[in-house]
C-alpha cells in the first residue's frame, strides 16, 4: 500500500470534487492501492445504547451513497456515517462546488445533497460486508417545499431503519435552500415530534430500537442553542451532532476561494463548533449524547472535543490533509478518556 504522503500530491493535482470521486472509487474498487492505516488500539465506549470500539468516526459527506463502506472500514474508525441521502436522487448544485484552502487546512463546499437516492444507498449497504456501527444521515430533496420536509425525512427513515445502527437527521446543511429554518423552535418541535412517533412505530415493527441523532449548525446564538437543547431533551432524542459547516469565514479572509458560497469546514471551524459542543454539554446535562465534528485536523483537537463535553468525534476534512493516520492518532489521544 502506498503512503498518503505520496498519494496526496496526485490527488491535489485534481480539483477537489474530482479528487473526492477518485478516492471513493479507489476505496470501493482498489483498496489494496490505498495508504495503509496504522493499527488501532481499541478503546470501547457505550453511547446511545451502542457499543463503539473507539470514539472516532467518519463524518457524513465523504461517502454519500454508501459506495465505499468496506474500504473505509479498514481505516480504523470506531463507526461510519454515510449520506446525506434523500428520498429521490438529485444532482446537487452546479459545478464547481467544492474548493480547497490548503494553507488553512479547510474546504468550502456547496454540493447540495448530491446523491443517488435512498434506494441506491440501501442496495450498497446490503452489499457491504461491514458489521460495525453504521450511521445513516438523511435529508430532504431540494425541490420538496420546506413545509413538507417531514415527509422526506419520514420516507428515508422508513427505508434506512432496518439497516442503520443509528439515523442522523440533517437539518443544518447551508446548501439546501431554507433547510436551516427547521432549526427554529416551532419547526424543530414539530419535526422531532413526528420523527419520534415514527421511530416508536418502527421499533415495534422491526423489534429493535434505532437511535436518532440531530445534526445542527455552528451558526447559532446562545438562545438558539438553548432552544435546541430543550427540544432534544423534551423529545428524548438520542444524540446531537455538532456541527455542520459554517457560513462564516473565520481566519480565511483574503485567501483564494474564501469568498465562494457554501459551508466552510476544516481547521477554521474548530473554535466555533467546539463552543457549540460546550454550550450543548452545559444545557443537556448528560441527558443527550453529543457527537462532535468540525475542525479536527490533529489528535489534540479530537481530545479537546471530548474534554468540551462530547462522547464521540467525527472527522472528514482533516482526512484530506492529514490522511488515514489521523484516525489512529485520534483514537490514541482519546483512549485515556474512555
Amino acid at each position: 500500500m502506498l503512503p498518503y504522503a505520496l498519494i496526496r500530491p496526485l490527488l491535489f493535482s485534481f480539483d477537489a470534487e474530482t479528487a473526492h470521486d477518485l478516492t471513493i472509487a479507489g476505496l470501493h474498487r482498489f483498496p489494496c492501492l490505498l495508504p495503509a492505516a496504522p493499527p488501532v488500539a481499541q478503546a470501547p465506549v457505550r453511547v446511545m445504547g451502542l457499543d463503539f470500539p473507539n470514539r472516532v468516526g467518519l463524518a457524513a459527506g465523504l461517502d454519500k451513497n454508501g459506495e465505499a463502506i468496506d474500504g473505509l472500514a479498514k481505516l480504523g474508525f470506531g463507526f461510519l456515517e454515510i449520506g446525506t441521502v434523500t428520498p429521490r436522487s438529485q444532482p446537487g448544485n452546479p459545478k464547481p462546488r467544492m474548493f480547497r484552502l490548503p494553507r488553512q487546512q479547510a474546504l468550502i463546499n456547496r454540493l447540495g445533497f448530491n446523491n443517488h437516492g435512498v434506494d441506491a444507498l440501501i442496495t450498497n449497504v446490503r452489499a457491504a460486508k461491514y458489521k460495525g456501527i453504521l450511521g445513516i444521515n438523511i435529508g430532504k430533496n431540494a425541490d420538496t417545499p420546506i413545509e413538507r420536509a417531514a415527509d422526506d425525512y419520514l420516507a428515508c427513515l422508513d427505508k434506512v431503519y432496518p439497516l442503520a445502527s443509528y439515523v442522523t437527521v440533517n437539518i443544518s446543511s447551508p446548501n439546501t435552500q431554507n433547510l436551516r429554518q427547521l432549526q427554529g423552535e416551532t419547526e424543530l418541535d414539530a419535526l422531532l415530534g413526528v420523527l419520534k412517533t415514527r421511530q416508536a412505530a418502527l421499533a415495534q415493527q422491526h423489534g429493535r430500537y434505532v437511535p436518532l441523532a440531530l445534526k445542527i449548525a455552528p451558526d447559532l446564538d446562545d438562545s438558539q442553542i438553548a432552544a435546541i437543547a430543550a427540544a432534544l431533551r423534551r423529545h428524548r432524542i438520542d444524540a446531537v451532532i455538532a456541527t455542520n459547516t459554517t457560513l462564516a469565514r473565520p481566519g480565511v479572509a483574503g485567501q483564494p476561494h474564501a469568498t465562494e458560497a457554501g459551508g466552510l469546514s476544516g481547521a477554521p471551524l474548530f473554535e466555533s463548533s467546539t463552543a457549540v459542543v460546550a454550550a450543548l454539554s452545559r444545557a443537556l446535562a448528560g441527558e443527550v449524547s453529543i457527537i462532535a465534528v468540525g475542525g479536527i485536523v490533529d489528535a489534540a483537537k479530537a481530545k479537546a472535543k471530548l474534554e468540551s463535553g462530547a462522547q464521540l468525534v467525527q472527522i472528514y476534512s482533516g482526512l484530506i490533509y492529514a490522511g488515514p493516520q489521523l484516525v489512529s492518532e485520534c483514537v490514541a489521544a482519546t483512549r485515556s478518556l474512555a
